[in-house]
């Protein structure tokens, strides 16, 4: 199929590109490059063997995004392009109206418009708030403790909407829980701007010697070694359900939605502990207090993807780990050249 995606420079979506590619989907990435590079197309160009055309272009630009999908016809829509730092959208909620509500309502109209209603769409698990009970099925009451997000949920009930509206629409909402690792080629990887935000690229800077230790939140939580339990997926388990939900929605019409993680959670010592023994290396780590609105633990039911997609997450916390180090090794200042 001809695939558009959105955002595909990014870290979920330049490994999800690749893994279209391979599967031997025609892929174009629109992205403006604000939290991504052009280096990752090309090294996802060099990976796959093929050039990979690119778009430069926001989507809060609703004129240049009714061209794209007028000229391009895409068979598909893989929707990434958005905001995502937690932290940044308390402190500047209206940035992350406009941008991630702003740009998916610009791109529905366009898609609309030109007579593609196949979407997946990049959501996450932050939707299900404070959860009451772990692990976390999709029929989960939802809710949202940051404007993060209630962005993701906002647009995942406008996806509903639409569905219930007009029948046409093939839709696949996918509740990523927190993607990492690297492709195994150490040419791909997370590259975040300024101090990370997430547990294990800032790991990968303490190891290479770009920070000092990782600041652990939380040490008194009823878990067994008293840390935070989160369930950590290799991106390239994720790419591949982007891939099988593709799959899905061609012939299924509606709005579906899938979890997509491992199952089961890893604590943040037990992430500590492995990426050190892949690095060789010990990672300094100091306790800290908890942080407002964590929760003890959190992973995923993923028995529907199984069930419906025949997808299952199949690299373990050492692969995620070992593929994040050589990355990190490899590129200590990530796709700057």
């Amino acid at each position: 199929m001809r695939i558009l995606v959105t955002g595909g420079a990014g870290y979920i979506g330049s490994h999800t590109v690749l893994t279209l590619v391979t599967a031997g989907h025609q892929v174009t990435v629109l992205d403006n490059f604000e939290n991504s590079s052009p280096a990752a197309l090309k090294r996802v160009s060099e990976l796959a063997g093929v050039p990979i055309p690119s778009i430069t272009a926001d989507l809060l630009d609703a004129t240049t995004v009714r061209s794209v999908l007028d000229v391009e016809a895409p068979d598909a829509v893989v929707h990434f392009a958005g905001l995502k730092s937690v932290g940044e959208s308390t402190t500047n909620p209206l940035r992350y109206f406009v941008c991630n509500i702003g740009g998916t309502l610009n791109l529905l109209e366009a898609m609309d418009a030109s007579g593609v209603r196949r979407l997946l769409f990049s959501s996450s698990a932050t939707v299900y708030g404070a959860p009451r009970k772990v692990p976390i099925s999709e029929e989960e009451p939802l809710s949202a403790t940051n404007p993060y997000g209630r962005t993701k949920l906002i647009i995942e009930q406008m996806l509903g909407d639409m569905v219930t509206a007009d029948d046409r629409w093939s839709i696949g909402i996918l509740r990523y829980f927190n993607p990492v690792g690297a492709h195994p080629s150490g040419q791909l990887g997370e590259d975040p701007r300024g101090k990370p935000a997430n547990l294990v690229p800032f790991v990968g800077q303490v190891a290479t010697g770009r920070r000092p230790f990782v600041e652990v939140f939380g040490s008194d939580y009823e878990t067994p070694d008293g840390t935070g339990i989160r369930d950590f997926i290799h991106v390239l388990d994720l790419a591949e359900g982007h891939v099988a939900a593709l799959e899905w929605i061609v012939s299924n019409s509606g709005a579906h939605v899938w979890n997509l993680g491992t199952g089961r959670g890893y604590s943040v010592l037990e992430v500590l502990h492995a990426y050190s023994e892949a690095a060789g290396r010990d990672v300094p780590y100091r306790f800290a207090e908890r942080r407002p609105g964590d929760v003890p633990a959190s992973f995923a039911e993923t028995t529907k993807a199984e069930r419906e997609l025949g997808w299952k997450a199949r690299r373990g916390l050492i692969e995620m780990v070992s593929d994040h180090w050589r990355w990190q090794r490899l590129n200590p200042a990530g796709y700057q050249e």
